[in-house]
């Protein structure tokens, strides 16, 4: 007796997409009723590829975890995918890089975070929320630009207690995000991973607002970047998170490339990244007053 197959893990294999190999794939998946994972990553499926695994989707009845990110091509058919996915009980879902847009000629953002938190196509914060992913450990909508201002409603289909690796990395994430709501109701309680790089839209109450709200005592790995050639001082911010690094005993990794601050606030941060053995990544920061030509970057 063959086994049963759990997991096709497909990476750049754009010949059989382009030869139309794709197709016969999508049509074995049929038959393949006991797989768990699907992994397509970078293998530039196009609208109708996607629309072919729709139509399998529904006969994966035990999926857990389906990765379509880096197929940039694929934006306009991925709120299709979620909408057919078993929701409740996926485990992983990366989407990064697929260029979701709110073009009106295509399939949306909105109507992908629509079909996540079962909410209309509008996004009508007055329609009630849905907790429809209530075991999702992982999320990646990282380069969703249009997921900024909206984190609140794609939130409320995740379980808190249940979600440990979120990424939202260049997402235009506003300041209303991370100080309205999320931080609030504690929805980062139980993250290990929190990936909000790319992110210079957020402006200081919100950085402040991450830390000074708590709950984030089972974060290991943060990310905090910005992009490269900018930087942004972080003074407003950094006493927030030099009163939280208490309160966040499991931290190992903390990223804050390019953000600048003043000599003794570096020291301190550095001696408190020293003291706990925290990896740090900054480079070497440089303070505008005193180095002209650095701009404040970490270098």
């Amino acid at each position: 007796n063959q086994r049963p197959m759990r997991l096709i893990w497909i990476y750049r294999n754009l010949f059989e997409v382009d030869a139309g190999g794709f197709g016969q794939l999508a049509a074995s998946l049929s038959h393949a009723v006991s797989l768990t994972v699907l992994r397509l990553q970078a293998c530039g499926l196009r609208p109708d590829n996607l629309e072919a695994l729709v139509q399998v989707l529904p006969s994966l009845t035990v999926l857990t975890a389906l990765d379509v990110s880096s197929n940039k091509e694929a934006g306009g058919a991925v709120h299709q995918l979620v909408s057919v996915l078993p929701l409740t009980q996926m485990r992983r879902l990366p989407m990064s890089s697929c260029r979701l847009t709110e073009d009106p000629g295509v399939g949306t953002a909105s109507q992908m975070l629509a079909a996540l938190t079962l909410r209309p196509d509008s996004l009508d914060v007055s329609f009630p929320p849905a907790l429809v992913a209530p075991y999702l450990r992982s999320l990646d909508v990282s380069w969703c630009k249009v997921v900024g201002g909206r984190l609140p409603l794609l939130m409320d289909a995740l379980q808190p207690s249940v979600v440990l690796e979120l990424r939202l990395s260049s997402c235009g994430l506003t300041t209303d995000d991370l100080a309205a709501d999320v931080c609030r109701r504690g929805c980062v309680s139980s993250l290990r991973v929190l990936d909000l790089s790319y992110n210079d839209s957020v402006g200081d109450a919100g950085w402040a607002a991450l830390f000074a709200a708590g709950g984030l005592g089972s974060l290991e790995e943060a990310d905090l970047s910005l992009r490269p050639l900018t930087s942004a001082p972080c003074s407003a911010w950094l006493p927030s998170l030099l009163g939280a690094l208490p309160r966040m005993p499991a931290l190992a990794r903390l990223a804050m490339q390019r953000w600048s601050a003043g000599p003794q606030e570096e020291q301190q941060l550095r001696f408190s990244m020293k003291n706990r053995n925290i990896r740090f990544l900054s480079r070497l920061w440089r303070d505008a007053g005193r180095h002209p030509g650095s701009h404040g970057c970490c270098r």
